[in-house]
């Protein structure tokens, strides 16, 4: 397996695990009080740095364990290049659902969670796109 797909495969699931544990925090703390009255900043600034640091320390591992981490061949750009593209289109769906619940005046909660979500689904479907990639060719689209 490349380096490049290791590394894909480490953004992926950092950003999966972090989401699923800042659900899990905000649900717990969500049993006896409004959804929207929960206390979510911290949990959401811990599952962000987390998934960061996270993958941060894990690439640095697998690049330490790697024979071929200098080498980025063109294939590994052009994966890397229509992944990102494919997972951007998450990062503007995220962006224009916080504008319409800005717009209606909705609460912060909402608003932080629609983008942290738009955040999360762009790691995880570019990272998809990424790995299917490398696993079945590039798409000719």
């Amino acid at each position: 397996m490349p380096y490049e797909e290791k590394r894909t495969w480490i953004l992926g699931v950092a950003a999966v695990v972090s989401y699923v544990i800042y659900l899990i925090v905000v649900l717990v703390r969500a049993r006896h009080t409004a959804l929207v009255e929960v206390a979510y900043v911290a949990p959401m600034l811990w599952a962000i740095g987390g998934s960061i640091a996270a993958s941060i320390v894990a690439a640095i591992a697998v690049a330490i364990g790697s024979h071929d981490r200098d080498r980025r061949d063109q294939r590994d750009r052009e994966i890397d290049l229509r992944g990102t593209h494919v997972g951007q289109a998450f990062v503007i769906l995220g962006a224009v659902g916080a504008l319409v619940l800005a717009l209606a005046n909705g609460d912060t909660f909402w608003i932080a969670n629609v983008i942290y979500l738009g955040f999360t689904l762009s790691a995880v479907v570019g990272a998809t796109a990424k790995l299917v990639a490398y696993r079945r060719g590039m798409w000719p689209w």
